[in-house]
Order: structure tokens, then sequence, then C-alpha cells
């Protein structure tokens, strides 16, 4: 099971994303927004989101991320502050990760240092 149930899954899709920024979008700079956030487009820069952060297929992010929840289909070149993380088969992290949970796919690329336990903090 991943980092959401099916039943979270289903607001996250409707309604709990509050910033998107789609494919071909390029954003120089920090990057904070609140609740849950979907990347397809790239990020130079680091990332600061409240809830969540979906990083899409084609999305990319050169820079620190911190959130509570992430799922990484895209590419993550960068260190990862977070509760909790999902790589998907497709996502690619280089960069040291800090978090409570972790669940990897097969066929994942995760390249840095990796330090968990339930009572880290950004």
């Amino acid at each position: 099971m991943g980092v959401f149930s099916k039943k979270d899954k289903v607001a996250l899709d409707l309604q709990a994303i509050s910033t998107i920024v789609s494919e071909g979008a390029v954003i120089d700079g920090s990057l904070k927004a609140p609740a849950y956030a979907r990347v397809d487009g790239k990020v130079n820069g680091p990332v600061t989101i409240e809830e969540g952060l979906i990083l899409g297929e084609k999305g990319s992010i050169q820079g620190n991320v911190t959130t509570k929840d992430m799922v990484v289909y895209g590419v993550v070149n960068g260190n990862l502050s977070v509760e909790s993380l999902e790589i998907k088969a497709t996502g690619k992290i280089n960069g040291d990760i800090k978090t409570n949970t972790l669940t990897i796919e097969s066929g994942a690329v995760y390249n840095g240092n990796l330090l968990m336990g339930k009572d880290i903090k950004s």
C-alpha cells in the first residue's frame, strides 16, 4: 500500500491539490505552497509544500524538498526532508533523504544517504 490510501487518493485528485506546476512550466527560484502540490514541470530551487507533493513522471526538481508526504515519479536532484516518501518505478533521487517511512518500487533509482526514524524533524 502506498503513501495515500485509496480513499485519500480520491480526495487528493478531486480537491486537495492547491498548486500545479504543469508540464513545460519552469520555475527558477523557490516554490512554497500550502496543502498539496503536483509538479509535472521543472523547479530550479528549493521546494517547501505544507502537506504533500506529487512529482510527476515528466517533473524534475533541482533543489532541496521539504514536505510531509511525497510521491516521486520524476527526478529530484537535492535532499529530501519528509515524513513519508514513496519512490515509484520511474522515480530517480540523487541526494540525501530524511524520512519516517520509505516505499521504493522495483526500478526506482536512489543515490545518497538515508536517515530514518520516527523523531526526524526538518
